[in-house]
């Protein structure tokens, strides 16, 4: 009887504990986070960039990324950054369930949309918010969708960029050892430069015969090795500040300076006086880019060398 008793207390316990587990499992809420389609790096032709009422819009073509509707160039290294994200797009946890937009910076007024397309087929659109406070992931929210999640990765400032910061600041780019003359023409004075690889220098070890590298003018002079240098590695990768999109080439005259650059083909840089003393860059035109562009006072002191300044100077007693 007694066995039966306890047999009895036992299956008891042991409904209630079922009883007690079902209920409890039947408050966890359960979800799942949304998949993501895989997106291939070169299948991206389009790229909107939505902030309030700003669109901002990036087209492949060519395998270039331009601007649109201008057509700029964009700068790859930063349209690559965003290419890494987009390929690289993970949800990893459901943050809240409920519109909550002020907590996330998911207003209107803070937000920021993108899409992201393969051809005609809109591949990708969510919208972002601040960065969550670990750092390593940011609010996001997927379209029409109310539930915001957190994304692997701290990327909003790669986005959060406007279409200047966004164009391709490069005017004028070559390979120096292609360049075999050049002319630079400052004022009324002008100078003709030829490339001369001249004397082996002595090895300073063995089988390490080295050929230093002369510019000559039509008389035999030879230019500073230094200056030409710091002008050539300045010219040979040119960006400059900003572009001066109000104005067109045609319209600029009165050069300050011009050098010519005869390699592959004939790269030309002409820099114009400042509009006022107190400007701190200089107008300048590039065979290599369509638009008229600003450089820094730097810049424009290491290429703006007259001939005086590029010739070696003679020294009494050395003749």
């Amino acid at each position: 009887m007694k066995a039966k008793k306890e047999y009895l207390l036992l299956v008891l316990i042991i409904i209630a504990l079922s009883f007690y587990l079902f209920f409890r499992n039947s408050n966890i809420i359960h979800y799942e986070v949304p998949d993501i389609p895989d997106i291939a790096e070169k299948a991206i032709t389009k790229i909107e960039i939505l902030k309030e009422k700003d669109s901002i819009v990036l087209n492949k073509k060519d395998n270039k990324w331009h601007l649109s509707p201008e057509g700029y160039l964009a700068d790859a290294s930063k349209i690559e950054s965003m290419v890494d994200v987009i390929k690289d797009f993970e949800l990893e946890t459901l943050v809240s369930e409920k519109k909550s937009d002020h907590l996330f910076d998911l207003t209107d007024d803070k937000k920021m949309s993108v899409k992201v397309w393969a051809g005609e087929k809109l591949m990708l659109s969510f919208e972002m918010g601040r960065p969550a406070p670990s750092w390593n992931h940011t609010f996001v929210r997927m379209a029409d969708d109310v539930r915001v999640y957190h994304a692997k990765g701290n990327f909003k400032a790669k986005f959060d960029l406007t279409v200047d910061k966004l164009r391709d600041k490069t005017v004028l780019v070559f390979n120096q050892s292609e360049i075999e003359g050049l002319e630079i023409i400052k004022g009324k004075e002008s100078l003709m430069l030829a490339k001369n690889m001249g004397t082996p220098e002595p090895p300073e070890l063995e089988n390490d015969l080295k050929t230093k590298t002369v510019w000559e003018d039509p008389s035999g002079r030879q230019a500073e090795a230094t200056v030409m240098d710091t002008m050539l590695s300045t010219l040979s990768n040119l960006k400059c500040g900003n572009y001066t999109d109000d104005q067109e080439k045609k319209n600029f005259t009165n050069a300050l300076f011009t050098v010519k650059l005869k390699g592959v083909q004939e790269y030309v840089l002409t820099i114009f006086e400042k509009p006022d003393s107190e400007n701190k860059t200089y107008p300048a035109i590039s065979s290599e880019n369509d638009y008229p562009f600003l450089l820094s006072d730097s810049q424009a002191k290491k290429i703006m060398k007259s001939p005086d300044e590029i010739i070696e100077k003679t020294v009494i007693g050395d003749q």
